[in-house]
């Protein structure tokens, strides 16, 4: 390599991605091949989005909707965004909190990148999106990875938390429901954080994603949020979306709620990030929130089937133990009595029998041991799946 020649800086190079996305192209090429590959890798719905929501974002174009908007968002979007988000979570929210983003996860970039500098200590779960991690680090912040372990049923842990927290905290991640466990934080572990935070002489920013917080089961109807316990709307980041609830995953369309005196701030932290998000996406956005919504409970229903049986059919395989989630699309289960790295036996899975699916550690170092499965995909695809994945793993020694 010519030396003289400029290179990235090490925080890009740093950067390590997502295991789904890679696996989804090897699985590509694996079926261009001809093979058989049950796919159970990506976090998309297997559902198409509202028929409103398509004819809404269609009726945009038509219209010649494609110019620039704000770039806080579209002002009818935002409006229905702070609706939306009051009546869920029971707190006030203003359109001037509001601000539209192409994709919660640039809304994680832009939000960790408003607070964090060099030194700050930013804690995050484990297992957890591999995004939060690779954006602390990319901004020079110092990672502080939270474990979350099945002997709480993957709760948010108070007393390791408590470990971690100090004057240099600057940032706390919660995602709940959770990517890669499905599990959620619950409003008692939530309400006592502004003590945790008092004792411990931190005064963190959080940062909640709840992009997953209406897909939730066993008669639920949304996971609890940070943001509705008192004294913590002042300190929150709230980031949410339309890619997995209304399977708007290629819209590229999420939001982040902000205290309101930052919305002169947040304006020209977009503005010069991104401009604005697509104009016709954004009504697309208002269709999804303030249209029917029986494609919603009638997608939520047959997760909570495919659950069921994708629990229950793991644990009728020996040496596999799985924990029932209470929300996203995900199962994680255990399959440490199998003595192999789980990203070896992801990697067999797929080349061998043809089953696409992701290895714990690629959620972090406590997610070794596990494979996550995503269950966006039909029962008997699920039914297959899990037949292959038995037969493997019959074949190694417990």
């Amino acid at each position: 390599m010519n030396s003289r020649l400029p290179q990235l800086k090490p925080s890009v190079l740093a950067l390590k991605g997502e295991a789904a996305y890679k696996t989804q192209s090897r699985a590509d090429e694996l079926e261009a091949m001809g093979r058989s590959i049950i796919r159970l890798e990506i976090g998309q719905p297997d559902f198409a989005p509202p028929p409103h929501v398509i004819e809404a974002t269609h009726e945009a174009l038509r219209a010649g909707k494609t110019r620039y908007t704000h770039p806080l968002g579209l002002p009818e979007l935002r409006r229905a965004v702070a609706e939306h988000v009051s009546a869920s979570r029971g707190v006030a929210v203003t359109p001037e909190m509001v601000g539209i983003t192409p994709s919660v996860k640039t809304a994680i970039f832009l939000c960790m990148g408003a607070v964090l500098e060099a030194g700050d200590e930013a804690i995050y779960p484990d297992p957890g999106y591999p995004t939060y991690g690779d954006a602390i680090r990319f901004y020079g912040a110092v990672p502080k990875p939270l474990p979350f372990t099945e002997k709480n049923g993957f709760d948010l842990d108070l007393a390791a938390l408590k470990e971690l927290l100090g004057p240099k905290t600057k940032l706390l991640v919660i995602n709940s429901p959770s990517n890669p466990l499905g599990s959620i934080v619950s409003r008692e572990t939530l309400a006592k954080l502004p003590a945790l935070f008092k004792e411990r002489g931190a005064s963190p920013w959080v940062l909640s994603d709840e992009i997953y917080s209406r897909l939730v089961y066993d008669g639920a109807t949304r996971a609890p949020s940070v943001y509705s316990i008192p004294g913590m709307q002042e300190r929150t980041f709230l980031l949410d979306g339309f890619s997995k609830i209304y399977a708007m995953t290629g819209w590229r369309l999420g939001f982040v709620i902000f205290p309101e005196k930052f919305t002169a701030d947040m304006d020209r932290l977009f503005v010069n990030s991104f401009a604005c998000v697509s104009t016709f996406v954004q009504y697309g956005g208002v269709s999804a929130l303030t249209g029917p919504q029986d494609t919603v409970f009638s997608m939520v229903k047959e997760f909570e089937k495919r659950r069921n049986f994708i629990v229950d059919a793991l644990n009728g395989i020996p040496g596999v133990k799985c924990e029932k989630p209470s929300g996203a699309f995900y199962v994680f289960p255990n399959i440490k009595k199998f003595g192999k790295p789980s990203t070896d036996i992801a990697h067999a899975l797929l080349e061998e029998v043809g089953v696409a699916l992701l290895p714990g550690d690629a959620f972090g170092a406590h997610g070794e041991g596990h494979l996550r499965i995503s269950y966006a995909n039909s029962i008997e695809n699920l039914k297959e799946g899990v037949r292959r994945l038995g037969e493997y793993l019959r074949t190694l020694a417990i």
